[in-house]
């Protein structure tokens, strides 16, 4: 869908995003940064940045006189069901008409340019988006073409620069890998959990996943510790008499350092279980 337009007001509105789920008190829902592409020279990147925005939250593409033109076909391909956002794509002719309506605007260059700017990083960015969002103004981020990256006049348009560290002998970043890192950032600034959130296991979340046990409660691992101290005196590891203290106490820290769950316990006293009846039948000549 083709909606060209030389009026800030002829476009299309973005959505507002909806506040994250958190430990905290909600948020207000806000306006996430819309996604400017100048000059993009090919529709499958289009659709690459797309997938980008719509991976890690941003809902509104601008683009700023395309080369091939708009719709693309291409593009839609590469957005893999990013649809919402390639069809509620906005059109400009330059970059002036396509940002006028915009409060704050930054824009993506991996070389200095010798202008008197701020300078951001990616995490910086985010965090200055996001406090202006809050604020309920209207922000974007400045993408150049492939080839070129953004000139000098684009930047000049620009309230501050953005860059991200990246390897001196190797430093162009792709179109959509520079949109993907920007919208990344956007997101961890938001609070956002981690993975994939299903109906079955809701969202993920950093650190250890134990399922469906909780963590050992204390008298769970001393139980386990006599039952393992007891099997290991019959048997006879815990000499000679006097190294026995600083044995044991080896053995409990190892247990401690596992962190172990209920259900790690409960598997733990069947293993001592086992092998301490087989080894009472042993002696008795009884075998397996």
């Amino acid at each position: 869908m083709t909606k060209a337009s030389s009026e800030a007001g002829e476009r299309t509105k973005p959505r507002a995003r909806a506040a994250p789920k958190t430990g905290a008190a909600p948020r207000a829902p806000l306006i996430s940064p819309a996604v400017i592409l100048v000059a993009p020279q090919l529709g499958e990147n289009i659709g690459f940045a797309a997938r980008a925005m719509a991976n890690f939250g941003l809902s509104e593409l601008r683009l700023v006189a395309p080369r091939d033109g708009w719709p693309s076909e291409k593009a839609r391909a590469a957005a893999a069901g990013a649809d919402a956002i390639i069809d509620g794509v906005t059109v400009f002719p330059d970059l002036a008409s396509g940002a006028a309506d915009l409060d704050y605007l930054l824009a993506t260059t991996a070389r200095p340019r010798g202008m008197v700017k701020p300078v951001l990083t990616l995490e910086g960015a985010a965090r200055e988006l996001d406090a202006r969002a809050q604020a309920g103004a209207r922000t974007a981020v400045l993408f150049g073409p492939e080839r070129s990256g953004l000139d000098n006049d684009a930047i000049s348009l620009a309230d501050a620069i953005v860059t991200a560290p990246v390897n001196p002998s190797f430093a162009s970043l792709s179109l959509p890998q520079t949109v993907l890192l920007v919208a990344y950032e956007w997101l961890q600034a938001q609070g956002s959990t981690i993975g994939r959130a299903t109906s079955c296991d809701g969202p993920t979340v950093e650190g250890l996943d134990i399922g469906n046990t909780r963590p050992a409660k204390r008298a769970e691992l001393f139980g386990l510790f006599e039952h393992l101290e007891g099997e290991l005196d019959r048997c006879g590891f815990l000499r000679p008499p006097e190294k026995r203290p600083a044995m044991v106490r080896a053995i409990r820290n190892m247990f401690h350092r596992m962190g172990l769950t209920e259900q790690d316990v409960r598997t733990w006293r069947g293993i001592v279980a086992s092998l301490s009846g087989r080894n009472r039948r042993d002696r008795k000549g009884e075998g397996p």
